[in-house]
């Protein structure tokens, strides 16, 4: 039997490591792309997104808001990819995410079918968001280089 756990607990040292090592890697090209898709489909007019933010943000024109933000959100996604820019992409994504979430607020009726348990496709689109500014944290945790910073964790 020990020698069964002490196996169990080298394979799970060793998948620990893995995930240490290529988790943030894979957060960052994740994050990265997701950003540049998303953000390029704006001001090519190809996104569902487009009307649910002209509607949300209707102080601004959409035909320069919507341009700008796609931008925004590859810049974000570009400034990702370099590490050196990291601190970047992650000003300019917790700057544009508190936006993300004002048609929660601001348009309940096309985000919730019984709020605040039961959203849209549209309110789970805007939650999920929660999951991007989570993996910007984990990869905002390797700016000083791998290993840096990082704490044991409760599991």
């Amino acid at each position: 039997m020990r020698g069964i756990a002490a196996r169990m607990g080298e394979w799970d040292r060793a998948i620990v490591a893995w995930m240490r090592r290529w988790g943030p890697r894979l957060a960052r090209v994740s994050l990265a792309l997701v950003f540049i898709w998303f953000g390029a489909l704006k001001p090519l007019g190809l996104s569902e997104a487009n009307e649910l933010v002209a509607r949300t943000v209707y102080w601004f024109d959409p035909g320069w808001f919507i341009p700008v933000l796609g931008a925004w959100e590859v810049a974000i996604g570009v400034c990702m990819l370099v590490p050196g820019l990291t601190r970047v992409a992650i000003g300019l994504l917790l700057l544009q995410m508190p936006g993300t979430f004002l048609p929660l607020v601001l348009r309940p009726g096309e985000c919730w079918i019984e709020p605040p348990l039961v959203p849209t496709l549209a309110g789970q689109y805007i939650i999920k968001n929660i999951v991007l500014i989570s993996a910007a944290l984990v990869v905002g945790g390797t700016a000083r280089g791998p290993g840096t910073g990082t704490t044991r964790g409760a599991g």
